[in-house]
């Protein structure tokens, strides 16, 4: 999808420092100092990464798999070098989905950004529960025992509950990005959980997780972010939160996620000349603020601009 740049302490760049780059490369003009030879830097090879990452994730968590049957999709990626290792140390009885990548078949018609075959295999084979992670491993989705979704939403809802239970919920707080569903919000307000919206995207969630101290945010998609052990998403550890709750509350999947109705969403994308005249269009704010009217405490309307293409996106819920 393109390129992530992270900087030396393991962040994501600021929007500021990734529009001084961009400004450079796309000037076309003035060609920035390039070092060569030696000078480049050098590439390090870490030949114990697996081992040292597997590692890492079993000191992070407390779970004793053994009994239970799992279904893991590795979408043909990053997962597929891992996740059989650390799973097998847990005791699980897995079965591994999408785990033989051949370099042109990652997230092809499997993974977390296509659910339904996970969702099928759990369903008739009568699994505890269903996880799938996308490419890079960075977003985790699960399906329960009945095959159905739990997205990033419902992940939130199910181990903020878990963490407010055991007073670990610091500032009460679930740090979500506006495109989180109308849903999520509801139930959180039933359990008196409170929550903060950040623009879309992970790294936005993170920045707020810092700044407040925050201790769990993410996203719909499945990018969900534990401060305590990682600096952005990571699905395998998301996965294992999952599985952490269901042991620890001797409870099926789908009855911990209950309480989340998810509110149908529809998102259309409206191709614009230019996308701040558009959203301060005196027509265009007078009809959302006519839809955000009869809308009342029973949906929302969200109308914002596309970081990347000359789009205005319009979601009702």
């Amino acid at each position: 999808n393109g390129i992530k740049l992270f900087n030396g302490e393991g962040y994501k760049l600021s929007d500021e420092l990734e529009e001084e780059i961009e400004a450079i490369v796309l000037d076309g003009v003035q060609t920035p100092p390039c070092p060569t030879g030696g000078d480049v830097g050098r590439v390090s090879a870490c030949k114990n990464a697996v081992e040292d990452y597997v590692r890492h994730l079993l000191s992070v968590t407390d779970v004793d798999l053994r009994g239970m049957r799992i279904a893991v999709d590795c979408a043909n990626g990053s997962a597929s070098a891992t996740a059989r290792k650390l799973f097998s140390s847990l005791g699980a009885d897995c079965v591994f989905l999408n785990d033989q990548p051949d370099g042109t078949n990652i997230n092809e018609g499997c993974g977390s950004t296509h659910i339904e075959q996970l969702s099928e295999f759990v369903k008739k084979l009568k699994f505890f529960a269903g996880v799938a992670f996308d490419g890079d491993a960075d977003r985790c989705l699960a399906v329960d025992e009945t095959g159905a979704l739990v997205d990033g939403d419902k992940i939130m809802y199910l181990y903020s509950c878990y963490m407010k239970e055991r007073e670990k919920l610091k500032n009460n707080t679930v740090v979500t990005t506006v495109m989180s569903n109308f849903g999520l919000y509801k139930a959180l307000d039933q359990v008196g959980i409170g929550y903060a919206k950040t623009a879309v995207g992970d790294k936005y969630v993170y920045e707020h997780m810092v700044q407040h101290g925050d201790r769990i945010g993410g996203e719909q998609s499945g990018h969900i972010i534990f401060s305590r052990y990682a600096r952005t998403g990571d699905g395998i550890l998301t996965s294992l939160k999952v599985m952490e709750v269901m042991l620890a509350k001797k409870e099926r999947l789908s009855k911990l996620v209950e309480p989340v109705t998810i509110y149908p969403q529809v998102l259309i994308n409206v191709r614009v000349r230019d996308k701040r005249t558009a959203q301060e269009d005196p027509a265009v704010q007078a009809a959302v603020e006519s839809v955000a009217q009869a809308l009342g405490d029973n949906g929302r309307i969200l109308v914002r601009e596309s970081g990347t293409e000359p789009l205005v996106r319009v979601m009702v819920e």
